[in-house]
């Protein structure tokens, strides 16, 4: 990934993180590593655990960020998630959700929240 991708996606997270607590979420990790990939946030919505993938783009050249998730991507997502749960021991409700942050000129414009993006089938 270049640098100015770099940046801009770590200005997308930034953006998420922001969106989620001012509706009141808790961000309990960032960027959350293990052998199937990685997750952006996890956050925690009142009683559910959500596992947050965050895409940011600033134009549609390459498709919406909801288009970006590739199947193999969601694999990696419901694996990782999965993993998180065993590796803590916990037993929570959970979801996958989807921030697509949208720039333009170098500057978040918006935010879209896609609850539910992932499924574990």
């Amino acid at each position: 990934m270049s640098g100015s991708n770099q940046s801009l996606g770590k200005a997308g997270e930034a953006a998420a993180c922001s969106y989620l607590v001012a509706h009141g979420w808790q961000v309990v990790e960032r960027n959350y590593r293990c052998p199937w990939g990685e997750v952006d946030i996890v956050a925690q919505d009142g009683d559910t655990l959500v596992f947050v993938e965050v895409r940011t783009r600033q134009s549609k050249t390459f498709g919406t960020p909801q288009e970006s998730v590739t199947a193999a991507k969601r694999q990696h997502l419901v694996a990782a998630a999965q993993h998180y749960l065993q590796e803590r021991g916990l037993n929570t409700h959970w979801r996958i959700d989807l921030l697509a942050v949208f720039a333009h000129q170098g500057r978040v414009s918006r935010v879209l929240h896609i609850p539910n993006a992932v499924s574990e089938s």
